[in-house]
């Protein structure tokens, strides 16, 4: 795929409002404009506005990774291409939808441009905080309903060939639509290495370190085992509606962490699915296909049950 140079709009030196459109993509099909859009987290994304789709008629997402040089660039091209068509192919109910991306090389600071499905309620995090606020409690049927969900797009993407590695699963980058439907937005996904060593904001020291599987300090060969990590801490936030600490303070530790949230978590069924995956060693935690058919998950209805029992006699 050639470089394609992004259209600018000319400014019309008037007082602009959120519904100006400041680019459009080569094809003409998604209209960048003014309004950014504040709910993604995500390492290695510099800017991210509200666009509309003008065939669909819909809102969409115009994110904007963005290299220093050129040489930069062009060193990871063959890479971060293969690694966006990919993404594009990814088709999930639970998982953000990648739609199209480009390159524009026009000036001297490269970008990748991609746009992305627009989740419009919020992210989960914002969920639990009001949830809390209102001195409301989250239901273990809600709890296993979206447990259920995160992890078959987690099932989905691990198994890819290769298996692809969310790497940031956060509750800041899991979406909630109005009607209950969970998406996990994309993570290492958008930014892998080969972005993650030269764009502009990457940084090592990220937001979110508790939920980042311990291996992760001191190798970077991680594994699809390092999602079921994250996915654990992201239970156990949903289960206790945050975590039972000093909220960001880097000086509490992970363990403490646990222990004290763990220690608010009444059904055993629950702390001992999340224990399962907060395993220290990532061999001892089990894989998301297995997490499904956990009990505390997995459960058959009880007319089925009865009318399993009933052939079983019968026969």
């Amino acid at each position: 795929m050639a470089d394609q140079e992004t259209e600018l709009k000319p400014d019309s030196g008037e007082d602009s409002d959120d519904e100006e459109v400041l680019e459009e993509s080569p094809c003409g099909r998604w209209q960048k404009r003014r309004e950014e859009v504040d709910q993604r987290d995500v390492p290695g994304i510099d800017n991210a506005f509200l666009a509309m789709d003008t065939e669909e008629g819909v809102e969409v997402v115009w994110n904007e990774v963005q290299f220093s040089e050129k040489r930069d660039f062009r060193a990871q091209q063959d890479k971060i291409r293969q690694t966006f068509d990919n993404l594009c192919q990814l088709d999930h109910p639970n998982i953000i939808k990648f739609h199209k991306f480009w390159t524009d090389v026009k000036n001297d600071k490269p970008r990748v441009i991609f746009i992305s499905e627009y989740m419009s309620s919020g992210n989960l995090k914002q969920f639990l905080k009001k949830t809390k606020k209102n001195n409301k409690t989250f239901q273990l049927k809600a709890w296993k309903r979206w447990c259920t969900q995160i992890l078959s797009a987690l099932s989905y993407l691990h198994s890819c060939d290769p298996p692809i590695i969310h790497g940031n699963l956060t509750s800041d980058t899991i979406y909630i639509q109005h009607n209950g439907l969970i998406k996990i937005g994309s993570a290492n996904v958008i930014a892998p290495d080969a972005i993650h060593h030269h764009v502009k904001t990457y940084n090592e020291d990220l937001k979110n370190v508790h939920y980042t599987a311990p291996e992760c300090e001191d190798s970077e060969q991680m594994t699809t085992k390092v999602d079921i990590y994250s996915f654990g801490m992201c239970a156990l936030e949903m289960a206790t509606l945050g975590f039972a600490s000093s909220g960001d303070s880097p000086a509490v530790s992970d363990s403490d962490i646990i222990t004290a949230s763990l220690e608010l978590v009444e059904s055993p069924l629950q702390q001992d699915f999340i224990k399962s995956c907060l395993q220290r060693d990532p061999k001892d935690r089990p894989t998301a296909r297995e997490l499904l058919f956990h009990k505390v998950l997995f459960e058959v209805p009880s007319l089925k049950l009865v009318a399993a029992h009933k052939i079983i006699k019968s026969n």
